[in-house]
């Protein structure tokens, strides 16, 4: 155990290494001249001659070594000075202090909205003993900040005309970033504590109390201190998840937050303002995990800090089949019919034209078929994810068996958003559809390996490996035989689970830019082409909108059939024997303490 813990931390500090080492090395590793882009955004009309550019990469330190370069940049960030900017000439660290004070008051909102939600969805539970979150709440903690942000824009501020749609002037500009922020992150954390509570209102002590004349209030606030616990890492994990959903929901409000000030910079190549609001963001997401790790600490006392609490097994989610595959139809459905037409056509005659028989979605503002782009992009979205998952699947199936290490990386992955992964790579290699992939499957293996690695120690702790030993068996014919058919398959499922995320994912980078780039009919592509004429055309971002939000439903709603079924035995009890179902049983069980974040 010590030993895990040592190579954990290990990991832990060479992975923090290898992300402030990046950060530094970016004006090196971006491949392009950067000189260029400042001598254009000092003086347009200065001839870029070789001797200019000399000048300029001997003003900004360009011309020396990347160590060189390492060197400087560390020894600068030692004093606080974050350098200065390529593009205005002004310091950097005011603009990262301004950015981020925009970004902490909208955060601070999107959390109090976030606790909000979670404890009216919670409150039920409790006052009944039985409910759940509901698959609305499911379908919400699904929706992605940048689409529903995009919703909120359309409905709350063009058609209705309720509230400011952009900028910064006072509380009520607030109002509409911190609800995208917020719905999301106060779904989730609902859904896990409401979840949860059922199995906790039913364990033995609650009896016992109740019988000894508890009050109901009471007995509420223990139950939420025995839930809590286990579940403090995901809120910490939603906190991050604030501070990359943050990016997309400046940029769509015109936020001038910390997280609109990184996009712009690495759009621009302001390489020394990109640092200084990366590494911001990074602070941010490492402070929020060890707050979630003190606060856990806190509520389990000195008592309990290492006996490994957890949470008794979920309750089994009924869901009817009727709710998946009905989404799942009409997805399909639309689909194929924008797959039978061309998503290319320009017809500059029937630009923003409204949804007709030819044009079933409407027409984009080049006069393009919107339901032919919502079809083809279909296969670029889905198919990328696809592929994203399935490196993951293997990552974490290596590292299952390494959990030290796996748990040392993981800490640093979860502490980086998508968004901000996806920054950082497009900044280094260019945007495109290739580092859009490369930066979600750096983040997306950490619940997989979590997962691999727990079902691996189960495994090897199994009496009937014991025996295998005892008989001679070899290491490879045990692990071949044994522990990698025991894990593979419900990681694999748990990889299958996470797919619609991970397009989510891919389609947030595409619509900030990071991602696919036109003409290509990817959907978070599509969706952030129709912003420019949403008051005018509001069809060519809802077609895409809609599809993502049921694109999230169907994951949920799908992954909480399939997990009733499997948790309530439907299709074993005839194949298996006594001793067979007990055994699925602990498997399942087990499995779904490992996916209580999903």
């Amino acid at each position: 155990m010590r030993l895990r813990t040592r190579a954990a931390g290990a990991t832990r500090a060479l992975c923090l290494l290898a992300v402030l080492t990046t950060v530094g090395l970016l004006p090196w590793l971006s491949g392009r001249d950067p000189a260029l882009a400042v001598l254009r955004a000092r003086s347009a009309e200065q001839e870029p001659t070789e001797e200019a550019l000399d000048s300029v990469r001997q003003d900004l330190g360009l011309d020396a070594g990347p160590l060189s370069l390492l060197g400087n940049w560390a020894s600068d960030l030692l004093r606080g000075d974050l350098g200065t900017s390529w593009v205005s000439g002004t310091d950097v660290l005011p603009s990262v202090t301004a950015g981020l004070q925009v970004s902490l008051g909208l955060m601070g909102a999107a959390f109090a909205v976030a606790v909000l939600l979670a404890c009216a969805l919670v409150a039920p539970v409790l006052v009944r003993g039985r409910g759940s979150a509901g698959a609305w709440a499911a379908m919400a903690a699904a929706l992605p900040e940048f689409l529903l942000a995009t919703l909120a824009l359309l409905v709350c501020g063009v058609w209705l005309g309720w509230l400011p749609t952009s900028g910064w002037q006072g509380p009520e500009y607030m109002v509409l970033p911190a609800l995208a922020l917020g719905v999301p992150a106060g779904g989730l954390l609902g859904r896990l504590v409401a979840d949860a509570l059922p199995a906790v209102l039913d364990e033995r002590w609650v009896e016992l109390w109740r019988g000894a004349g508890v009050g109901r209030r009471t007995i509420s606030a223990a139950a939420l201190k025995r839930v809590l616990p286990p579940l403090v890492p995901q809120f910490g994990m939603v906190a991050v998840g604030l501070t990359g959903g943050a990016v997309a929901v400046e940029t769509v409000f015109a936020v001038p937050g910390i997280g609109r000030t990184a996009l712009g910079a690495a759009k621009s190549q302001d390489l020394p303002l990109l640092q200084g609001s990366v590494l911001s963001l990074l602070l941010l997401g490492l402070v929020a995990g060890a707050a979630a790790a003190l606060v856990r600490r806190r509520l389990l006392g000195p008592a309990l800090r290492d006996a490994g609490l957890s949470l008794p097994p979920v309750r089994p989610v009924r869901t009817h089949p009727v709710i998946p595959l009905t989404l799942l139809t009409v997805l399909t459905v639309t689909i194929g019919w924008g797959l039978l037409r061309d998503p290319y056509t320009v017809d500059t005659t029937a630009r923003l034209a409204a949804p007709s028989w030819s044009h079933p979605l409407g027409t984009d503002g080049l006069g393009r078929d919107v339901l032919a782009r919502l079809g083809h992009g279909a296969a670029p979205t889905v198919g990328t994810a696809a592929a994203v998952c399935l490196l993951s699947l293997l990552v974490a199936l290596a590292l299952g068996f390494l959990p030290g290490v796996a748990a040392g990386a993981a800490d640093i992955a979860n502490a980086l958003p998508p968004v901000i992964v996806g920054i950082l790579v497009a900044a280094a290699a260019g945007p495109g559809t290739g580092g859009a992939a490369l930066a979600v499957a750096l983040i997306s293996w950490p619940p997989l390996a979590a997962h691999a690695a727990a079902l691996v120690q189960e495994v090897r702790a199994s009496s009937f490996l014991t025996a295998q030993r005892a008989i001679g068996a070899s290491p490879s014919w045990i692990l071949t035989r044994h522990v990698l058919p025991s894990v593979a398959a419900p990681v694999a499922r748990h990889a299958l689970l996470r797919l619609p995320g991970i397009a989510l994912a891919l389609a947030s980078l595409g619509f900030l830019g990071l991602g696919a780039q036109p003409p290509a009919p990817e959907w978070g592509l599509l969706l952030d082409e129709s912003r420019a004429y949403v008051e005018r055309a509001p069809w060519a971002a809802l077609a895409p909108a809609v599809a993502l939000a049921m694109l999230a439903g169907l994951a949920v709603s799908g992954a909480a059939y399939a997990q009733g079924r499997r948790n309530t035995g439907r299709g074993t009890k005839k194949r298996v024997t006594k001793r067979g179902t007990k055994r699925v049983t602990k498997h399942v069980t087990k499995e779904k303490e490992a996916l209580v974040e999903v």
